[in-house]
């Protein structure tokens, strides 16, 4: 009778599971088969005599002066479609405005300023985002919000801005490609990258829901006049993931929205090792603070399901469980659909693979073994979704 007992509870647990992971895994599908019809990436152009003048960008910084070198080089070779490059820097204390101040005597197209003293329900970088918007010329049609850490290729602004006006949209982001160093990285960082690809539809498709937009701020376009009706950055003014707040402020308005690949035009060396990614961008992944409770439930649900489960699940069976029978038991039919979940998330990394570069990576083969960092991933989220930063960028909050 154990044994009976045994295998009844095998299969009441197998059953719970199969409950809470099917439905999950037929969202998910449902986003994959959407790949096909996504926008191609973007690719650097040439600027055309229209786009003169078109754009201002603004790029805000802390303590940059390590990082922002690639930046400044990048921008120096956009073309005339740049009307201006708009350096808000928060008081660095590291020779950042420096740095600028070298540029902008090789290109008057440069500018720096001191954004005035963070006010109370702000945070740090849609603040100094804001006060770059204010300051920047109303001749431009176009908004153009860069991070420090990312490397520009030469007809990166040209292409997004031609891409934007020929699909008619409002805002635009793209997603970089990743330069990834060390070892622990190449293993953890595609992990929770995935954790966004699978929450959310593939770049270059349009997003119907004005609450699932997805949006990344480290390069990021808005038409000026739109910007301007949605009161700049003040609808995210306390959000630690503004862009995504702030893009879907403005879907809801009824603007078009999109986002879109940017890995041929756009590098970004976002962190250094692993502990650093863990640590920085782990917190934000969760864009709690653009999301509903009840969202933010359906969204850990789902990576538990799809993403978090089933290496634990597959390793659980091999290890412990006793040979299977061949009839279709729920327990077998649990570890099949998880052996197919792995399976798509082994192929993902083939779909992936264009969004990083690991040129010059130690240990870069970790990168197709980072399926097994996902249930770590999973749990960064769920640290993340129920705490509030206290300190972001040198900055502390209360």
């Amino acid at each position: 009778m154990t044994n009976d007992n045994a295998l009844i509870a095998e299969s009441a647990i197998s059953l719970l599971l199969l409950l809470i992971q099917v439905p999950a895994t037929a969202i998910l599908f449902s986003r994959l088969l959407k790949g096909p019809r996504r926008h191609p990436p973007i690719e650097p152009q040439q600027p055309t005599p229209e786009l003169l003048g078109k754009v201002s960008i603004v790029v805000p910084t802390l303590n940059e002066a390590l990082r922002i070198s690639p930046l400044l080089a990048g921008l120096s070779q956009q073309s005339y479609e740049v009307r201006e490059i708009m350096v808000v820097d928060s008081k660095s204390s590291d020779g950042t405005p420096d740095l600028v101040k070298v540029s902008q005597q090789k290109d008057p197209r440069f500018r720096v300023m001191t954004d005035d003293p963070l006010p109370s329900g702000w945070v740090g970088r849609p603040w100094a985002l804001h006060n770059g918007f204010l300051y920047t010329s109303e001749a431009s049609q176009w908004f153009l919000g860069l991070d420090a850490d990312i490397q520009p290729h030469p007809g990166l602004v040209a292409g997004l801005v031609k891409t934007a006006e020929a699909q008619g949209y409002d805002l635009v982001s793209l997603s970089p490609q990743f330069i990834l160093k060390y070892p622990g990285e190449c293993w953890l960082q595609p992990a929770l990258l995935m954790t966004l690809l699978y929450r959310f539809d593939p770049a270059g498709i349009n997003t119907e829901q004005p609450e699932r937009v997805m949006a990344n701020g480290q390069c990021f376009l808005c038409r000026r006049s739109v910007l301007a009706a949605v009161g700049g950055y003040s609808s995210a003014s306390n959000s630690f993931c503004d862009d995504v707040t702030l893009a879907r402020n403005i879907a809801i308005q009824g603007y078009k929205v999109g986002f879109l690949d940017g890995a041929k035009v756009l590098k970004v060396r976002m962190y250094e090792g692993a502990m650093e990614t863990w640590k920085e961008w782990g917190r934000s992944l969760d864009l709690k603070d653009a999301t509903s409770r009840s969202q933010l439930w359906g969204d850990l649900w789902l990576l538990t399901s799809v993403q978090g489960l089933p290496l634990l699940i597959v390793l659980t069976f091999l290890l412990m469980s006793p040979p299977l029978s061949y009839s279709l038991t729920p327990p077998l039919l649990l570890l099949g659909l998880n052996l197919f979940l792995l399976v798509i998330r082994f192929a993902m990394l083939i779909a992936i693979a264009p969004s990083y570069d690991r040129t010059n990576a130690k240990g870069s083969w970790l990168f197709w073994l980072s399926p097994l960092a996902d249930p770590f991933a999973v749990l960064r989220i769920f640290l993340s979704a129920f705490r509030t930063p206290r300190e972001w960028r040198g900055r502390k909050y209360i």
